[in-house]
């Protein structure tokens, strides 16, 4: 299982989430705490907005804890909003198209998770894609997978629905395929202005998922920060988004939690 972090709220350097904290992302890299991996390996992505619609986007197929590039730029990179993400593989290649994150046009995707018996879906799931998203798609993840697939029901007016009707797919597909192997899934998503996050799991291990909201709304000068696990030992500050569920942030700092409906 893979470890991520999401951050929406005044522009920040990426290391004092990064790099930084005592649990930061890197040290998850190599001791994860609260995953069935404790080490996660397999390459690293980082993907941030700033000046312009679209984001940036740095992966890397080395170790997280062995870049030095990625230690630089999460130095000199201060952003609203940015992902990290370090990859433990469930199969698939370590190549830099299967690291996360994902991106098409402004959208900005990461996943932590896997679709039980994908080798023997995969091909029905990529036959679903319209022929624009399936020449776009770069690797051979699960998670790309997912991200297209909520793309082409309608992620750009309904990012909470979409990814509700883009797993309801997946399990309909696990189905008919007599797939008993769980669907586990924890995911951020943004536009650049929204963050989105999602906690789901067909059995009763959904992966672990929790945020830290400064203030409530978050505005003023509040931010809010998404991860697979703490960043500190102050689990005060953390909630455990429950499973089902998502959370999101709109433009003016609103934050809801919402149940997460999976329509099969």
């Amino acid at each position: 299982m893979c470890r991520w972090l999401a951050y929406w709220g005044p522009p920040l350097f990426m290391e004092d989430l990064v790099t930084k904290p005592d649990r930061s992302l890197i040290h998850q890299s190599l001791h994860a705490a609260e995953a069935k991996s404790e080490t996660n390996g397999d390459g690293f992505g980082i993907g941030w907005y700033g000046e312009r619609n679209n984001p940036g986007l740095y992966r890397e197929i080395l170790p997280a804890w062995n870049d030095e590039n990625l230690k630089h730029l999460s130095a000199q990179i201060r952003s609203r909003l940015f992902f990290a993400h370090v990859r433990a593989s469930t199969g698939t290649a370590t190549t830099r198209a299967n690291c996360h994150p994902f991106t098409q046009g402004r959208w900005l995707f990461m996943h932590n998770g896997q679709i039980g018996g994908y080798s023997k879906i995969r091909r029905a799931l990529e036959q679903a894609l319209p022929d624009r998203l399936y020449a776009s798609r770069q690797g051979t993840t699960d998670s790309e997978l997912i991200f297209l697939l909520a793309l082409s029901m309608g992620l750009d007016d309904d990012p909470v629905g979409a990814m509700g009707k883009s797993l309801g797919f997946v399990e309909g597909e696990m189905q008919k395929a007599g797939i008993d192997e769980p669907l586990r899934f924890t995911a951020a998503l943004s536009d650049g202005d929204r963050l989105f996050a999602f906690r789901y799991s067909t059995d009763a291990m959904a992966p672990t998922l929790y945020h830290s909201c400064t203030e409530t709304p978050c505005t003023g000068g509040g931010s809010l920060t998404v991860v697979s696990e703490p960043l500190d030992t102050d689990r005060k500050r953390w909630t455990a988004i429950p499973p089902s569920h998502a959370i999101s942030v709109t433009a003016d700092g609103a934050l809801t939690t919402v149940p997460f409906a999976v329509r099969t």
